[in-house]
């Protein structure tokens, strides 16, 4: 995200002496994208921050997953993923549940109660939605409050950790790609500003606070990283807490946007999915449906005309309001929807001729589009629905 902050003390030049009021140096540390050539942020420690005193074998959550096969359409209810007082005990990434994944993109779901570790992901870039619940993201960045409706962008390799609110569960829809997440392009200048048809700008983002300056010796940070045979995990003991940074300065940092503060884009007849694009990973869009004045042709069929889904499978998770095309689905707040590749899919029977007239729409989705087939994870098979597929024929199989 090439828009710049500075946070903390720098020194007025980079890649010189930053020194302590007792006059030792602070230690630089360059944190940037795609080999020097992308986005960076500068950040100066008290310590050195690749030191190491120990790394073991970090056994992560679940991560297997099967095809989807037979291909269907599939309808999961993450709400029964996590019954009654168990989540007071989990934490935001340690208790995530993987749904759906493939090699581009990987989609959990948490409902938290409890501080989790401090943690980094070096696989890529996290997008994580608050559906429910509040938060104090803590990072090397400083920290950020988080609540229900924000997307948060956490940089590939921020070590940071989730401090539920009082007001817990957190409920957290986690989306962890193996690339990058930006705004699309097309919203951008080819110098990174936000231009005037994009549905949101840098006055909507929220960055970080602090510096934390956290002190405190041979801390636990928990590492995702690529494995031999997929995503494995390593847990590292630091000679010095990674809060410790006094000051930094750069593009590259976490950010909040709330789903509240984004301008639908509305037309006369039904506008395709890409006008709700938010965010781009590689090899998948992450869309969002909010409420909105629907078309106005006079002729207009305001719910999503029937279509498939030639080049992606689509993800749905709905979080809030009535969705108008899945009535008489089962589909609620909590729900997600699998679309596949090869599958036409479209409104629920009767909600194509109900929608005739209708000039508002009140819901709150977030969609995932993926450009390869996603897999089914143990959340998926714990949680689904299996009716979902024949409600287009009457239920009949």
């Amino acid at each position: 995200m090439a828009h710049y902050r500075q946070l903390g003390s720098i020194p007025p030049k980079r890649h010189t002496q930053h020194r302590t009021p007792e006059g030792g140096l602070y230690y630089e540390e360059l944190m940037g994208e795609e080999g020097f050539t992308s986005d960076s942020s500068l950040l100066y420690h008290r310590g050195i921050p690749s030191a190491i005193v120990d790394a073991v074998p970090w056994e992560l959550p679940d991560q297997g997953t099967v095809p989807n096969h037979p291909l269907i359409p599939r309808h999961l209810k993450l709400h029964g993923l996590f019954e009654g007082e168990e989540w007071k005990d989990t934490d935001a990434v340690a208790g995530r549940r993987l749904l759906l994944g493939n090699g581009d993109v990987r989609l959990s779901y948490v409902v938290a109660g409890a501080p989790s570790e401090l943690y980094r992901n070096g696989l890529g870039d996290e997008c994580v939605y608050i559906e429910s619940g509040t938060a104090v993201l803590e990072t090397v960045f400083g920290s950020l409050e988080v609540s229900e409706g924000d997307y948060v962008i956490i940089p590939r390799a921020t070590t940071h950790r989730w401090v539920p609110g009082p007001d817990a569960p957190l409920r957290a829809y986690c989306i962890e790609a193996n690339s990058h997440i930006t705004p699309p392009k097309r919203y951008l200048s080819r110098f990174g500003q936000l231009l005037e048809h994009a549905p949101y700008c840098e006055r909507d983002l929220r960055g970080p606070v602090g510096p934390l300056l956290v002190e405190q010796a041979d801390v636990d940070v928990l590492v995702k990283h690529r494995g031999p045979n997929g995503v494995v995990g390593t847990r590292y003991t630091v000679p010095h807490h990674p809060f410790d940074v006094v000051g930094w300065d750069g593009c590259l940092y976490p950010y909040a946007l709330n789903i509240k503060d984004f301008e639908p884009l509305t037309g006369r007849i039904h506008q395709p999915p890409p006008a709700h694009q938010v965010f781009e990973g590689q090899n998948f869009v992450i869309c969002n449906f909010v409420p909105r004045k629907v078309d106005y042709h006079p002729l207009s069929i305001p719910v999503p005309y029937y279509h498939s889904n030639v080049d992606s499978d689509e993800v749905m998770f709905y979080c809030g309001g009535n969705y108008e095309a899945r009535k008489g689905s089962g589909i609620a707040q909590g729900s997600i929807s699998l679309h596949p590749g090869g599958h036409t899919h479209g409104p629920q029977p009767g909600a194509y001729e109900r929608s005739i007239g209708a000039e508002f729409f009140d819901e709150l989705a977030v969609m995932v589009d993926t450009f390869r087939p996603l897999e089914l994870g143990e959340g998926a098979t714990a949680s689904e629905d299996g009716n979902y597929a024949w409600t287009w024929s009457g239920g009949r199989r």
